[in-house]
């Protein structure tokens, strides 16, 4: 049995919707709410009030009294500044597991507006995706994306540097520069990497919140402990708790 936390700062009414469905006999949510929040007895959720449910959520995972946590709909801010800090990390890097309409799994990064912004940083995640891919059961190629095509080299400066890494990275991870086809990336391989934090982000909103693709969250890899970050926007955290309780397993 796993026992995963998942935060509900608002919308409670979706995160326990969310823990019900994923209860199981492998299992376990605690929902961490806030004071005043109205609790169901007798509806089989444990939940822990408390005047800071994301302080207390974070406390509880890395004191091991739960063994891996759903942000839910906590507030990122806070929450994850609050997570860096009691991680004693300056950063954190993220990779969403996401789905195409037709279902296919895929897994994309950086994600965050302040992730991914050097060689480096994407060359560090492309080696954590290549990890977690495998942990999770997903193909570990890669298709580094860039601001255009090879043919637009000339048009634009910024655009230029965008194809340069992109090329850079691709050797660099064995990966293939798929330009700035992320509707051919996204079919054809299991990791997909963005330009930066900021255009990740926005594949990320507008497969899921605009378009009819899905998402399981996004863990947080360069932490010791299993934390899935999760929009507050997502329909349904149900994939993000089953996603947590899997790493919990394969860890």
């Amino acid at each position: 049995m796993r026992k995963i936390g998942i935060g509900a700062f608002e919308d409670i009414n979706k995160v326990v919707e969310a823990a019900r469905e994923a209860v199981s006999d492998e299992i376990f949510v605690v929902i961490y709410a806030p004071d005043g929040t109205h609790v169901s007895a007798g509806d089989g959720l444990q939940y822990h009030i408390s005047p800071d449910p994301a302080k207390a959520l974070i406390d509880a995972l890395l004191s091991g009294t739960i063994d891996g946590a759903v942000r839910g709909t906590l507030p990122s801010g806070t929450t994850l500044r609050y997570l860096r800090e009691a991680a004693s990390v300056n950063h954190l890097e993220r990779i969403a597991v996401l789905e195409t309409p037709k279902k296919r799994k895929f897994l994309l990064t950086p994600v965050g507006i302040d992730e991914g912004w050097t060689i480096g940083d994407k060359l560090k995640l492309a080696r954590n995706a290549q990890e977690l891919a495998e942990r999770i059961g997903i193909d570990t190629t890669i298709g580094i994306l860039s601001g255009g095509r090879l043919g637009d080299i000339g048009r634009n400066v910024n655009v230029d540097r965008s194809l340069a890494e992109a090329e850079l990275l691709a050797r660099l991870t064995g990966g293939v520069h798929s330009e700035i086809l992320i509707e051919d990336a996204a079919r054809k391989y299991g990791i997909v990497i963005a330009p930066d934090g900021i255009s990740g982000n926005l594949i990320f909103r507008t497969l899921v919140l605009l378009g009819l693709g899905g998402s399981h969250g996004a863990p947080v890899v360069n932490i010791d402990v299993t934390f899935v970050d999760t929009s507050r926007a997502s329909v349904n955290y149900g994939n993000a708790l089953r996603l947590a309780a899997s790493l919990v397993k394969n860890k």
